[in-house]
């Protein structure tokens, strides 16, 4: 598979062009990629424009994903998350009453940014006894009764959570299209799931609109990230989509991300699917072997991530991230129940023996039960929009217990929020603030 800006870059790096144009640095290398850093110059193609090596890059992309658009990022998967919001508002049924989005609890922060910039109202999906703030296992009869009941343009989902699990987004899919309303993922950690024998992609599953961060799983430097549009959403908004992440995203769109995506074409066509298919080898066999040893590890879970809850072995899940980080190892994400690890066909056999000769060192400890999550959501008393743009003053959870919530009470990771912008902050969450270390919140200022 060809690689049309990597190979227009190299091109223009080789003539010695003096470059009279922007970026400053000129091409002198003080990091050392500069080189290849480039901006908008004659024959660079416009990402929100593109009709030239861009759009060849998009269409090899469109090739290989297989659905009816895909469309490249560079700001993450917050600036297609937008993007999705507003495509799925744009073609919403009532326009005369506010707009209101059905979403699972475990989104990202970025969801509710987008939210405020948009002026949509959420109603949360929020399923007894859930055990993790990451996790939000709704099931589809609960989205089929939730949009029984609700007005919303758009049903919203986190799959795979940041624990590695999803909820059942076929049948998810099958209730928003008897509802005649759009699906739409959050699939940032599963670029790679298209690549499974079969498909385990949130498109290939029924949704309508997808974000995948491909730096998260492939192999991709930061920010890049595809928008991913179903046939039926190609056809019905293909054409404003490049537009819709133009008003997101900046104008100066960062091309080592952009040849980082486009040499990812060739990689996922050579010989990928072989090394993912190693890599999950590994990862298995690493669970097996983690069991036999007394840990408690997830077993049904996005086959790239390692989650272990650590309270049965006796420990709190940041306590062995610090064993494994004594053992040069750094972990994805790590809370007090639990330690999350995430692998590609990038890591090698002797990253994951790291981790088994870790672990299998320590002792069996007194057993440490979970910690709780509050089983109420909290009251909104104010509007996203509002209460992220208002004026807010920041005070301490304890003082804060009755007032409104402005920006998303969160650590990041997992960037979940404890308490959503505009309400009610109750004394029922201050455990998970202290359990996540926040210490101070941003109030709505009265």
């Amino acid at each position: 598979m060809d690689t049309p800006i990597c190979d227009f870059i190299k091109e223009y790096e080789a003539k010695g062009t003096s470059r009279l144009h922007m970026p400053g640095h000129k091409g002198v290398p003080f990091l050392g990629c500069e080189n290849r850093d480039i901006t908008e110059i004659c024959g660079a193609d416009e990402l929100y424009e593109a009709e030239g090596i861009i759009a060849a890059s998009e269409k090899n992309a469109n090739a290989l994903f297989g659905f009816g658009r895909t469309i490249y990022g560079t700001e993450g998967s917050s600036q297609c998350i937008r993007t999705m919001l507003f495509l799925a508002l744009q073609e919403r049924k009532n326009r005369t009453e506010r707009p209101v989005i059905l979403a699972a609890r475990n989104a990202h922060k970025a969801f509710l940014y987008s939210c405020a910039l948009l002026d949509v109202d959420v109603e949360w999906l929020f399923p007894e006894g859930a055990k993790s703030l990451c996790a939000c296992p709704i099931t589809a009869e609960q989205v089929a009764e939730g949009l029984k009941k609700s007005s919303a343009f758009a049903v919203y989902i986190t799959a795979p959570d940041y624990l590695g699990g999803s909820p059942d987004i076929k049948g998810i899919a099958v209730a928003c299209r008897a509802a005649g309303v759009p699906l739409l993922v959050d699939n940032a950690h599963g670029a790679y799931l298209k690549f499974l024998h079969p498909s385990k992609h949130p498109l290939d599953l029924g949704a309508a609109m997808s974000c995948d961060s491909a730096h998260k799983t492939l192999p991709v430097l930061t920010g890049g990230a595809y928008l991913h549009l179903s046939a039926e959403w190609a056809e019905r908004v293909g054409r404003q989509a490049k537009k819709a992440m133009e008003l997101f995203g900046s104008t100066s769109p960062s091309y080592l991300i952009l040849q980082s995506l486009d040499l990812c074409n060739r990689y996922l066509a050579e010989g990928y699917r072989e090394k993912l298919q190693w890599t999950i080898g590994q990862i298995g066999h690493l669970r097996g072997q983690l069991k036999k040893q007394g840990w408690t590890v997830m077993m049904d879970s996005d086959p790239l991530k390692l989650t272990i809850f650590t309270g049965e072995k006796g420990y709190r899940g940041r306590e062995v991230a610090e064993v494994l980080r004594a053992h040069e190892v750094e972990c994805e994400f790590a809370d007090l129940d639990a330690v999350v690890l995430m692998a590609t066909p990038e890591n090698t056999e002797r990253d994951f023996q790291r981790i088994e000769k870790a672990l299998e060192r320590l002792p069996q400890k007194e057993k440490i039960e979970p910690s709780q999550m509050p089983q109420i959501l909290p009251k909104q008393k104010m509007r996203i929009r509002e209460a992220i743009f208002g004026r807010w003053e920041e005070i301490s959870c304890e003082e804060a217990v009755g007032r409104i919530c402005a920006s998303p009470c969160v650590s990041c990771p997992p960037a979940i929020p404890i308490a959503a912008s505009g309400e009610e902050i109750t004394a029922e969450l201050l455990p998970l603030f202290r359990a996540y270390g926040i210490e101070k919140i941003e109030v709505v200022k009265e």
